[in-house]
């Protein structure tokens, strides 16, 4: 069978652009009906609620409430990036991360990603950037993540929370995309950090 026969839309019907697409998005969104605490802890909170698609039909979503995030993209004077090696549990293995941290209540971004870095690294930046905003688990969990680049580093002394266990060293860019090639890193906040400043570098 050829290709034409087994999908016959391929020819009468190319897919649309993006820029055919209506600027509405009414058609596609689902509304809420009514929500329950499902689980309330320290740092997550699971919710599951009833909603109304859109052809009529109902069904339910179970998501976590977040409370957003921090991720810094630390620059050292000789262009290395300041790494953390660290063990998260719900994988069972020692990621290779850049610095990140969640935000406390009414927080600053900003001045979280400033209070992360001198935490877990032990630096302070004089010079901060915006590189980006992602959501990095969109099907189940409210998480956004806020990119910082953060330059013009000198080093303090470093205070980790109770109980937080890290590594910290240094990696090149050209490194750290060899090692996201290989599966060495994996974590989608330092993958997507990476695009951000080669992009910002021109090495895109």
């Amino acid at each position: 069978m050829s290709s034409s026969e087994s999908n016959p839309k391929s020819n009468s019907e190319p897919e649309k652009s993006f820029s055919d697409l209506s600027e509405s998005d009414g058609h596609l969104r689902e509304h809420r009906t009514s929500s329950e605490d499902v689980y309330l802890g320290k740092f997550l909170h699971l919710k599951k609620d009833i909603v109304q698609l859109p052809d009529g039909n109902t069904t339910y979503r179970e998501y976590l409430i977040h409370p957003g995030a921090v991720a810094i993209m630390p620059i050292l004077n000789d262009g290395r990036i300041l790494l953390e090696r660290q063990f998260r549990y719900p994988v069972d293995a020692a990621m290779i991360e850049i610095p990140a941290g969640k935000l406390e209540l009414g927080e600053d971004p900003l001045l979280c990603a400033q209070r992360e870095l001198l935490e877990e690294t032990g630096y302070s930046a004089k010079s901060w950037e915006f590189l980006g905003r992602i959501h990095p688990v969109i099907s189940y969990s409210t998480e956004i993540i806020d990119i910082y680049l953060a330059k013009d580093l000198t080093l303090g002394e470093r205070a980790l929370d109770e109980g937080e266990f890290l590594d910290v060293f240094a990696a090149s860019l050209d490194e750290m995309h060899e090692w996201i090639a290989s599966g060495k890193i994996t974590d989608v906040k330092t993958i997507i950090s990476v695009y951000h400043l080669a992009r910002r570098l021109k090495k895109l």
